[in-house]
C-alpha cells in the first residue's frame, strides 16, 4: 500500500474513535493538534473516552466542563488548559519519571489510538516522530491505531525517530505550523541565579537545562565557555544560541560524542529550522535519554532544573502548590539523580528566594520565603532529600551533598532572602527541626 493510500481526512479520523476508548497523543509539539483541537465535535456520539497527554500545546475546546462525559485526560505533565480546567473533575495527573512514564503506563493501559505528529516522507518512505520521542515510538508499537499528522513544517530529525511509512495505519495531511512557546527574558533574580550557576559549570561540561527565565539566564551566562555537550531531556531555544555562540561542540562528551542529545524539542522557529535535517542532533527514545544510568555515562555532567519550595531538610517540591497539581515531577529526578551518577557530575535545584502569594483572607499578594521549614501541606516532594545536591536562589549557593540535617538548615538558611532568615531558623526550632545546644 502506497503513502498515498493510507491518507485519510481528519473526519475519517475522528470517526475511529469509540466509546471508552483510550487514545494517546504526543508530547509537546508531537501532539496532533488537528485531532486535539476538533475532538470535541464528536462528543455527541461518545461517552468515556480517556485522553492521555503530556504538556499539551492544543487549545483545549475538549476541556471544557460541557464535554466531561465524553472525555477524561489523564497527563504526564500539566500545561495551563489541564490546571485551569482541573476542577471539572475528569482530568488526573499520571504520577511518574518521565523515563518510565511510557512503559509503566503500558503496564497499566493499552492504547486503542495513538495520534501524533510526523515530518515528510523522505525520498525512502522514511518519516521522522520529527519534535518528541519521549514515549511516542512506545505506543506507536503497541496502539491498535496509529494515526500520524504529516505536516511539511515539522522538521526532519534523526536518532530512533525515523519509522517507515508502511508500519504507520493513517496519515492525515496538515499544514499548521509547529507550537511554539515564548522566549522568557531573563529578569535580574534569573541572571544573579545564571550567574552563580555559570561559576560552578566547567569548559567541557554536558549539560541538561530546562526552559524558563533561570535557564536562559544560564544559557546566556555559558556563552564563553568552551567544549561544553548536550545530552538533555528538553532541546531548548536558549541551547542554539550556545551552539551558535561556539560553546557547546560536544567534542569533549564521553557518551555520544559530537551529538546534541535530547529526547524533545520544544522552543522557537529558529530552534525547530536548527533541528531540521540536522545530523548533529539526536532525538532518542525517552526511556534511554532519560535513565539515570545512562546520563551518568556522560563525564562531568550537569543537571540545571527549578523548583517551587525548598524545605530545610532538602525536600524539592517543583510540580505542586500544597496539594494543587501544577505541572509534573517530569525529568527532575531522572536527570538530578542521573547527573550525580556521573564521574564530576553535579546537580543544581535554582528557585527564587521569595514568592508573591495571595494571601485567602485578604485577597492581597505577599512576599513569602521559597526556602521554607516545611513543604505546603499536601506538597509534592519531587526530588527527595536524599537526591538533592546543591540549592541555588539570587543569593547564593548552598552545597547539601553528603551533609547532615542541621548543616542543610544552616546553609539553606543562608539563601533565603535576608527579610525571613530569622523568622525560618525561629520556626525551625519551634517545631523542632534543630535544638540549641
Amino acid at each position: 500500500m502506497s503513502y498515498k493510500d493510507k491518507v485519510i481526512t481528519l473526519e475519517q479520523a475522528l470517526d475511529m474513535i469509540r466509546p471508552d476508548m483510550n487514545v494517546v497523543t504526543g508530547l509537546g509539539a508531537g501532539e496532533a493538534q488537528l485531532i486535539m483541537n476538533n475532538i470535541h465535535t464528536i462528543a455527541d456520539r461518545v461517552k468515556n473516552v480517556t485522553i492521555t497527554n503530556c504538556l499539551s500545546m492544543a487549545h483545549g475546546d475538549f476541556l471544557s466542563e460541557e464535554y466531561v462525559d465524553s472525555f477524561n485526560i489523564d497527563g504526564w505533565f500539566f500545561s495551563p488548559p489541564l490546571r485551569k480546567a482541573f476542577k471539572n473533575g475528569n482530568i488526573s495527573f499520571i504520577p511518574n519519571h518521565l523515563h518510565l512514564a511510557g512503559w509503566k503506563r503500558l503496564d497499566h493501559v493499552k492504547p486503542d489510538i495513538f495520534v501524533g505528529t510526523a515530518s515528510m516522507p523522505d525520498k525512502h518512505g522514511f518519516i521522522s516522530l520529527s519534535t518528541s520521542n519521549t514515549y511516542e515510538s512506545q505506543m506507536i508499537e503497541t496502539a491498535d491505531i496509529v494515526i500520524l499528522e504529516i505536516n511539511p513544517n515539522y522538521p526532519r530529525t534523526f536518532g530512533d525517530v525515523e519509522i517507515h511509512y508502511s508500519e504507520i495505519d493513517y496519515f492525515i495531511e496538515a499544514d499548521y505550523p509547529v507550537p511554539t512557546l515564548p522566549d522568557v527574558e531573563p529578569n535580574e533574580k534569573d541572571k544573579k541565579i545564571g550567574a552563580l550557576i555559570a561559576d560552578l559549570i566547567n569548559d567541557g561540561d554536558t549539560l541538561q537545562l530546562g526552559i524558563g527565565g533561570i535557564p536562559n539566564a544560564v544559557a546566556y551566562a555559558l556563552k564563553d565557555k568552551k567544549d561544553l555537550g548536550i545530552h538533555t531531556e528538553m532541546m531548548t531555544s536558549g541551547m542554539v544560541e550556545l551552539i551558535e555562540a561556539g560553546a557547546v561542540t560536544g567534542k569533549k562528551k564521553t557518551l555520544h560524542k559530537g551529538k546534541h542529545v535530547a529526547t524533545f524539542a520544544l522552543g522557537n522557529k529558529k530552534l525547530y529550522d536548527f533541528i531540521d535535517n540536522n545530523p548533529s542532533v539526536m532525538i532518542l527514545n525517552g526511556k534511554y535519554v532519560n535513565d539515570p544510568a545512562v546520563i551518568g555515562l556522560n563525564d562531568n555532567m550537569v543537571s540545571i532544573n527549578t523548583a517551587m519550595e525548598v524545605d530545610l531538610s532538602g525536600q524539592v517540591c517543583s510540580e505542586s502548590i500544597g496539594h494543587i497539581q501544577f505541572s509534573g515531577t517530569g525529568g527532575q529526578a531522572d536527570t538530578a539523580v542521573g547527573a550525580q551518577n556521573a564521574k564530576n557530575g553535579r546537580s543544581f535545584i535554582a528557585l527564587y528566594s521569595t514568592a508573591m502569594v495571595r494571601n485567602p483572607e485578604t485577597g492581597e499578594k505577599e512576599e513569602k520565603s521559597k526556602i521554607v521549614p516545611l513543604l505546603k501541606r499536601g506538597a509534592i516532594v519531587t526530588l527527595s532529600r536524599n537526591d538533592v545536591d546543591m540549592v541555588v536562589t539570587e543569593y547564593g549557593v548552598a552545597h547539601l551533598r553528603g551533609t547532615n540535617v542541621r548543616e542543610r538548615i544552616e546553609r539553606l538558611v543562608a539563601i533565603a532572602h535576608p527579610d525571613f532568615r530569622e523568622e525560618i531558623m525561629k520556626e525551625a526550632h519551634e517545631i523542632g527541626l534543630i535544638f540549641d545546644r
